[in-house]
């Protein structure tokens, strides 16, 4: 087992540094740096200025020495040696990256990307909780449920429910919910708000802006069922095939044959072994959910990560969105880990080798 996790941790390492290389060299490709020239100094600058601007802030240097000062593995005096500003405040200080815990300055936000960080990931974090506690129990409710008897009237009319879950984005079931339960012109809030039963305009807040600040579940109820909905179909699905497959097994026709119980059959003996694929999907639903709340973010408003990423991208924004992709790929690396490791857990005859 430690062999495993430190060739994993290895591999991780490696890979994270190629992903956060190639995102480094797209953002400093010159179209990127000229707008960031126009943006922080002047948007009618001429070309001769715009270059000059760049030499002066030391993006005409080699890429791999400016990403190696980005990631706080070549000191800083490479670019302050030459009269270029460097990212360390103190001239005593030589390294000042990423590993260093200095994430850079965002341009769009004006603040230090550390504090954009410090409240931006908490806002989805909590987004994240409560859109798993939702998610999968009801998801694997449904799929064992349609799983443990294959056919059935039961199970078509689960299956057709997380289908059309499963096939419905998160932007048009937002939209839908939004008319539906958050408007105070259409849907149900006016329906109920004429026969007294709603004291309010709407029966759930349509924008979650005010849930940054205090998670209500009028703010935050639509959010969390927009990202829920589509993520609950897919995990029923395979629950569903899973489920299905187990109970065919001989060792269930065995425990049936002993005359134990259903439930007891289900519980004790099928469900553990069904839950092996549905819990690779579930702990894959992480780097998805990061890419789920950029849309539902926008959408509702909601000051977490998704809506930073948006900014970041939208006004050229290089050490938040540098940030950003450094968290995105960290997710998907830790959850693939303990997937791997989740494995062994649920079945000890797979081994991690």
């Amino acid at each position: 087992m430690l062999k495993f996790l430190l060739r994993r941790v290895a591999l991780m390492i490696l890979t994270a540094l190629c992903l956060t290389f190639i995102v480094f060299y797209l953002t400093h490709l010159p179209p990127n740096l000229e707008k960031l020239a126009r943006t922080e100094a002047s948007s009618r600058m001429t070309d001769a200025e715009v270059a000059s601007w760049l030499v002066r802030n030391g993006y005409d240097r080699p890429l791999l020495l400016r990403y190696g000062e980005w990631l706080g593995v070549v000191p800083d005096g490479a670019g302050a040696a030459a009269g270029v500003p460097g990212r360390c405040a103190a001239p005593e200080v030589r390294f000042c990256g990423v590993l260093q815990g200095h994430w850079g300055f965002s341009t769009s936000l004006r603040s230090d990307v550390a504090t954009v960080l410090g409240w931006s990931l908490p806002a989805t974090g909590w987004l994240m909780i409560w859109v798993m506690i939702v998610m999968v129990p009801t998801a694997l409710t449904l799929g064992v449920l349609a799983g443990m008897r294959e056919g059935s009237r039961t199970d078509r009319a689960l299956s057709a429910v997380a289908i059309g879950s499963a096939a419905t984005p998160e932007y048009v079931s937002g939209v839908v919910l939004i008319a539906l339960l958050g408007s105070a012109s259409t849907g149900l809030s006016p329906i109920l708000k004429d026969w007294g039963l709603l004291d309010r305009n709407t029966l759930f807040l349509g924008t979650a802006t005010s849930a940054s600040t205090r998670i209500t579940f009028w703010n935050f109820a639509l959010p969390v069922a927009t990202i829920a909905l589509y993520g609950t179909g897919y995990i029923a699905r395979m629950t569903r095939a899973s489920m299905a497959e187990v109970m065919t097994q001989q060792y269930i026709r065995t425990a049936r044959l002993k005359g134990l119980g259903f439930g007891t059959i289900v519980l004790r003996h099928a469900l553990r072994n069904a839950l092996i694929a549905p819990f690779t999907v579930i702990m894959l639903q992480f780097p998805w959910l990061l890419n789920g709340v950029v849309i539902v973010e926008t959408l509702f408003n909601y000051k977490g990560f998704g809506w930073t990423l948006v900014q970041a991208a939208g006004n050229n924004d290089i050490d938040l969105l540098l940030a950003c992709s450094v968290v995105a790929v960290v997710v998907v690396l830790a959850t693939q880990l303990v997937s791997d490791l989740g494995y062994r857990l649920l079945n000890p005859r797979i081994r991690v080798t």
